[in-house]
């Protein structure tokens, strides 16, 4: 079967999708998916799903008042889901994406899509965050979004919409909980989210058997666990499997990782679970400081398990505490999980358990 492998180029990766938007039979697209949880696969993509997301995406912001139309800008890897789908919403648009900046020689882009590593980062350029603030909206997906982020990010005008979505979904199909026109979204017994609709991937190319356990009646079964909020829309909890057994105790990683990261003292932070021979698990908190304060200021591990304890269960508090000066990330920006989880097993190996 023919696919088209979108280029780590940029400048290719556009000549690419141009020609491949413009065609009259178009092969599948396959992209490589970053494997931050596990193994890549390889994702099969109709043109016709690709085609679907962008125009829902295009209704969708300008039913949210982002405007109709307009160039983006492409700040994330091109052979990403993310980076082809800025691509093709902005020829979808008649424009050419701007690559690698906010602007170029015809103009200033009106949207852009980032994860939230990136966003962390900008908003520590006044010229970076002037021209988010510019723009008619910023979608930040990719995963966990601090609200203190957002909220430092919309207080400095920027416009952010959050997106939820993958790779089999051709990218965001649910914007701030609530689903694109056409996407439908369920809820398995075990809170696993499912979503089905035209954007929906068409299996993992060499890899029948996973196709099979994921897709099912046209609905991609996703590895994320989540609940319906009063107004009906999608809160996503985190990875079915982010939930570790520690001494008996079920303890969901991504409900401690938030309480961590409202921490003032903490820039960044992801938890994760390490084998221990007493305990089953153990939870490590994998944290970035402050970089303004002085080492005197910062927490110890007993002060974090206090501030946890404050809100959660003190038997969900972290047991372990690992402090890095960057945490490690893959090329589309997104935390690299398998690494960090390397990371904090030798980090910690041999230490006892608080």
């Amino acid at each position: 079967m023919e696919f088209l492998r979108p280029s780590d180029d940029p400048g290719t990766a556009v000549a690419q999708l141009e020609e491949w938007v413009a065609a009259d039979v178009a092969p599948r697209l396959l992209i490589e998916t970053s494997g931050s949880t596990g193994r890549p696969k390889r994702v099969v993509l109709t043109r016709d799903a690709v085609l679907a997301s962008a125009h829902a995406s295009a209704r969708r912001l300008r039913d949210l008042g982002a405007g109709a139309g307009g160039r983006w800008a492409l700040v994330l890897p091109s052979s990403y889901v993310a980076g082809v789908q800025v691509v093709v919403r902005s020829l979808v648009a008649g424009h050419r994406p701007v690559l690698g900046a906010w602007a170029d020689e015809q103009g200033a882009a009106a949207y852009t899509s980032l994860v939230p590593t990136q966003l962390h980062r900008l908003m520590g350029s006044p010229d970076d965050v002037a021209a988010l603030a510019a723009m008619q909206a910023v979608l930040l997906g990719g995963g966990p979004i601090d609200p203190a982020l957002r909220r430092a990010a919309e207080k400095a005008g920027i416009r952010v919409v959050a997106t939820y979505g993958a790779s089999e979904t051709a990218g965001g199909c649910v914007y701030d909980g609530v689903p694109l026109d056409g996407v439908g979204v369920g809820l398995g017994a075990d809170g696993r989210i499912r979503l089905g609709g035209p954007v929906v991937f068409s299996g993992y190319d060499g890899d029948p058997e996973l196709t099979a356990q994921t897709l099912a009646d046209g609905w991609y079964l996703t590895s994320d666990a989540g609940r319906l909020d009063e107004d009906g829309h999608l809160v996503v909890l985190g990875r079915v499997d982010d939930v570790v057994v520690s001494g008996g105790v079920n303890v969901p990683l991504p409900a401690v990782a938030r309480r961590l990261r409202a921490h003032p003292a903490l820039e960044q932070v992801e938890v994760v679970g390490v084998p221990d021979e007493e305990w089953g698990q153990v939870v490590v908190a994998c944290c970035v400081d402050d970089p303004d304060l002085a080492p005197g200021q910062l927490p110890d591990l007993a002060a974090l398990r206090d501030w946890v304890a404050d809100e959660l269960p003190r038997a969900w508090a972290p047991r372990r505490l690992v402090r890095l000066d960057a945490l490690p990330l893959l090329g589309n920006g997104k935390i690299d999980r398998q690494a960090l989880l390397t990371a904090a097993t030798a980090a910690t190996a041999g230490e006892g358990v608080a």
